[in-house]
């Protein structure tokens, strides 16, 4: 029998934060090994992590949005997005940041906040939608996949080193929003 997992999807509340912040450190750790060197990944803490969300979540017009494993009443992923930083005006909404934790990937989950993302950026007026994402990052695919299309190059520094990055847009809001139901 196929273990079904309960997934809820939701804005964060103030008790999310640890768990946000958790979930970051795991995803950064997994994944940004020998992309990032590992004195700054381990010297990430989910306290900092959790202090910085906090920050963005009192600012106006940011959201973080939660997928909740009912079961476990934790924190498994998240996506931060509000008004884009530093495009040129087409670009209206950005996603800031998109974590999963890697056990839940290729379950749906990560598709489904962004599509959650989507619908609530259309809600806001948005029309468009932008990520920054490592050049390097091995799931760089999944935003290919989700119908996102390659706009633009630049570099982020990252614990003092200088890393590629490429930007991903969305052009149409309402065909990523309404691109289905999650289950899991």
């Amino acid at each position: 029998m196929k273990n079904i997992r309960r997934i809820e999807i939701r804005l964060a509340v103030p008790d999310d934060l640890m768990m946000i912040a958790s979930v970051l450190v795991r995803t950064w750790r997994a994944t940004f090994r020998g992309i990032i060197s590992d004195a700054y990944l381990e010297a990430m803490t989910v306290e900092d992590q959790a202090i910085g969300h906090a920050r963005r979540m009192r600012f106006p017009g940011t959201f973080l949005m939660v997928a909740v494993d009912m079961a476990e009443k934790r924190v498994i992923g998240f996506a931060n997005y509000g008004r884009a930083r530093g495009m040129p005006p087409a670009f209206d909404r950005e996603l800031y940041e998109l974590y999963l934790l890697p056990e839940f990937h290729g379950t749906g989950i990560g598709s489904a906040l962004v599509r959650t993302v989507a619908g609530h950026c259309r809600e806001m007026g948005g029309s468009s939608l932008f990520a920054w994402v490592l050049a390097d990052n091995p799931n760089r695919v999944f935003y290919e996949r989700m119908g996102a299309r390659a706009v633009g190059q630049g570099r982020v520094s990252v614990g003092g080193e200088r890393l590629d990055q490429v930007a991903y847009r969305w052009d149409d809001l309402g065909a990523l929003s309404g691109a289905g139901n999650i289950s899991t």
